[in-house]
């Protein structure tokens, strides 16, 4: 079958048509996700989260569209999200060792305050769309779609101004960090 034909009866539920379309493509869909992940087991991880939504939207799929531009789509999206929930999990950890590594005492305390303090300043200094995006995202939780939706704006523009104020977050964290190493 032609990738057209798998992509039909893909659509009405079609495993080995799945499967096809799985071993067909799974090597450049891993590959890609290798080129911005570090570990093979978060490019396969995120290998396998593609083809569960590709299985879960199958039904709208359309037989004519790119089927590979889409997959890198999903793929694109996938480390995105995985990478801001890492920079999230690691500058958690980073603050808990650094918490563990040092006596508790009030000074700690207001030290934690202080970060805060300066992360919410950062925040406040982000252009004022960027800003708006950024919020929607951390402090209620939207999707790119909604947000898009809400702001009526394009998905990849959210996702632009999204990656935009991470890289300026973890830019001046990492400076405030520096400079802090040799207080």
């Amino acid at each position: 079958m032609n990738e057209k034909e798998l992509l039909l009866t893909l659509k009405s539920g079609n495993r080995q048509s799945f499967a096809s379309l799985y071993k067909q493509y799974w090597n450049q869909v891993y590959n890609f996700s290798r080129l911005y992940l570090t570990t093979r087991e978060a490019a396969e991880e995120v290998v396998q989260e593609v083809f569960v939504k590709v299985w879960e939207s199958r039904e709208f799929i359309r037989e004519d569209d790119n089927f590979k531009g889409l997959l890198f789509i999903i793929t694109r999206n996938l480390i995105f999200n995985q990478s801001r929930k890492n920079f999230n999990e690691n500058f958690y950890k980073m603050t808990m060792l650094a918490a563990m590594e040092q006596s508790y005492d009030m000074e700690a305390e207001i030290d934690a305050k202080n970060l805060k303090e300066y992360i919410d300043q950062l925040i406040e200094e982000l252009p004022p769309q960027r800003k708006l995006i950024f919020t929607l995202s951390r402090n209620e939780h939207l999707s790119h779609k909604e947000i898009a939706e809400r702001l009526a704006i394009s998905e990849k523009t959210v996702e632009n101004q999204i990656s935009a104020a991470i890289r300026f977050l973890r830019k001046n964290v990492q400076l405030l960090s520096i400079f802090l190493l040799f207080q």
